[in-house]
């Protein structure tokens, strides 16, 4: 080893111990002829002192050091005066009198300072241009050694109950997991093409044709999506795990005691929320959508939407009658305290509800002695203004917002008005951790893409509620898979599902989707196989990893997370990727670039 110690070991009991330190130049002084050196390494900073009386030699090598050249000197260990001990560094009590010094690497000027507040004054692109600067800050220091112990927490835990963990290739076929794949081209197969897998799940199923039991992996996967706050661009890392002969409770109980101990150990928030039997809440999908507007509802906070369709259905107010007799909704939201809310602050949030769709949003402000003060209160009536007021139970100080329009429509306009109004008033408390199951979800919705095809709306591979017989009676939009979802704070954080094991009803679910016999087994053939020779029921869940990490660490962005992150445009600007390639190289996989 170039060192005997790192820059964040020593202290008062290695005094007049002679020692090498190793590392990068973090901040020079110079203090009536004496030169002190900031010595930072990965575990902390140690000051170096250079004095010309006590070796000139030494003294004019360190007056060249400039910040971020990488050295090596050689010293002895002192104690500090008492009045100059720096408490704020684990190595605050010492100091290094140096008598050696070598230049290891010289560096240019730094495109930005590394003290953490200095360095967020740089632009985000200039950091990520320059990664590997960045990456000797502290805090992403840190975050790289707190990934790694969560993932080890991850690989004991599954370890000590009895999963193996397998790799599953990254090279593999086109599936249809909801978002777009990045496609590899094949040399020895000219016009057909690999696909980065969206998740592991066709070949953890496999796994469990095979007899494998109990699966899991720190996968990467990999999804043309578009970036996000919570959604790195392209790539991502899930824990992805499977096991045969289960129900969806034995999935909830094996993750449950996990996602607590990631809490406990990774974070200061406080678990909330739990059931009398310290399990995690399940909340029905169309529960969720109706009473939070939302099916990833942040319930750190208890603002509720109500129906009040029964007591508008025939008013006064066109807005509210006129949507019932179409065949919509109108919900109410009390907002406890939100009276307060400015002219300004209120459309703003009828901005959000439009967003969603919804063409506006009422409201009715509860004030002094419970007078109401709203414009369309008139249409209403004051008996009928009261009789709403008494069923949300608003009080003085509320103000109750509505939506009217059709059922989702109206849930998810009044969801982001929920959420942005927990935010404004300060009610998304970080010291909190809320964790639910959403279950129940619908098998199939209405596709995005094109209009008035039903599709299917979570997982394809998921079993239905009522097997084989629910699809071929039941309505598809009335029929539940057995699917779920994690939420924690507002985000879902991992999805799952007991999977579809048998080939008569994996041709139906897809029928009804759309796809021809011949179009199933064309994606799918392999599991279609598979299922032929003895597929045991299994289930699973695939938590994001980067995802559970950002919430319970409170950090601005997923970004944070990766050692090498894309930007916001889904870029890697240090490495200039993506980036073209020579004719040779589109040649030999058999691809002509078309010119715009």
């Amino acid at each position: 080893m170039l060192r005997t110690h790192t820059c964040g070991e020593l202290n008062k009991k290695n005094v007049k111990k002679k020692v090498i330190l190793t590392g990068w130049v973090h901040r020079r002084r110079d203090h009536g002829g004496i030169i002190f050196i900031d010595l930072r390494d990965k575990y902390g900073l140690t000051q170096l002192t250079f004095d010309p009386e006590a070796n000139k030699q030494a003294w004019e090598k360190a007056d060249k050091l400039r910040s971020e050249w990488v050295i090596k000197v050689e010293g002895e260990v002192v104690a500090r005066p008492k009045d100059m001990i720096n408490k704020k560094m684990s190595t605050g009590e010492i100091e290094i009198e140096c008598f050696e010094i070598e230049y290891l690497n010289k560096s240019k000027t730094p495109p930005f300072e590394l003290d953490e507040d200095k360095a967020q004054e740089a632009s985000e692109h200039i950091r990520l241009k320059y990664r590997f600067i960045d990456l000797r800050r502290p805090k992403i220091q840190e975050m790289l050694t707190t990934k790694d112990a969560f993932m080890s927490c991850i690989r004991n835990y599954f370890h000590k109950k009895d999963f193996t963990e397998v790799q599953t290739p990254i090279l593999a076929n086109s599936s249809p997991e909801g978002a777009r794949d990045f496609l590899v081209p094949s040399r020895y197969y000219p016009g057909k093409f690999y696909a980065l897998p969206q998740a592991p799940q066709q070949f953890k199923q496999l796994l469990m044709v095979g007899g494998v039991d109990k699966y899991f992996q720190i996968a990467p996967c990999f999804r043309d999506e578009d970036p996000r706050v919570d959604r790195h661009y392209g790539e991502f890392y899930q824990l992805d795990m499977e096991m045969s002969f289960v129900e969806q409770e034995d999935v909830f109980k094996i993750m449950e005691p996990l996602m607590i101990e990631l809490t406990d150990k990774f974070s200061k928030k406080k678990i909330i929320n739990l059931d009398k039997n310290k399990r995690f809440v399940q909340i029905p999908w169309r529960e969720a959508m109706e009473v939070y507007g939302s099916d990833k509802p942040d319930l750190r906070f208890d603002l509720k939407i109500k129906s009040v369709t029964g007591l508008v259905k025939d008013c006064g107010f066109g807005v509210f009658s006129g949507a019932v007799k179409n065949g919509g909704v109108v919900r109410a939201l009390k907002v406890d305290g939100g009276a307060k809310f400015s002219r300004k602050e209120i459309d703003e949030l009828t901005e959000l509800a439009q967003a969603k769709g919804a063409k506006g949003l009422a409201y009715i402000i509860v004030k002094e002695n419970n007078k109401l003060q709203s414009p369309i209160v008139k249409f209403l009536g004051d008996d009928l203004a009261e009789q709403i007021v008494k069923e949300v139970e608003a009080k003085e100080g509320d103000i109750i917002f509505f939506g009217a329009d059709k059922w989702r429509v109206v849930c998810e306009a009044l969801g982001v008005v929920r959420d942005e109004c927990g935010k404004r008033l300060g009610l998304k408390d970080n010291k909190k951790a809320a964790w639910a199951w959403v279950v129940d979800f619908p098998m199939y919705d209405y596709s995005e893409i094109e209009q008035g095809r039903i599709d299917f709306s979570h997982n394809p591979f998921s079993m239905p509620q009522g097997g084989l017989k629910a699809l071929k009676e039941q309505e598809p939009l009335e029929i539940l898979g057995y699917q779920y979802d994690l939420i924690l704070n507002g985000f879902e954080v991992s999805s799952g599902a007991i999977r579809n094991h048998s080939p008569e009803i994996m041709y139906e679910a897809f029928r009804i989707a759309g796809y021809s016999k011949e179009e199933v087994d064309a994606e799918f053939g392999a599991m279609l196989r598979a299922f032929e020779y003895g597929a045991p029921p299994h289930g699973g869940n695939a938590p994001g990893i980067d995802r559970i990490l950002m919430v319970l660490k409170d950090w601005h962005s997923i970004r944070d997370i990766y050692a090498f992150p894309k930007d916001g445009q889904g870029r890697d600007v240090m490495m200039d990727s993506p980036s073209k390639v020579h004719d040779k190289q589109l040649k030999e996989v058999n691809i002509k670039v078309m010119e715009d």
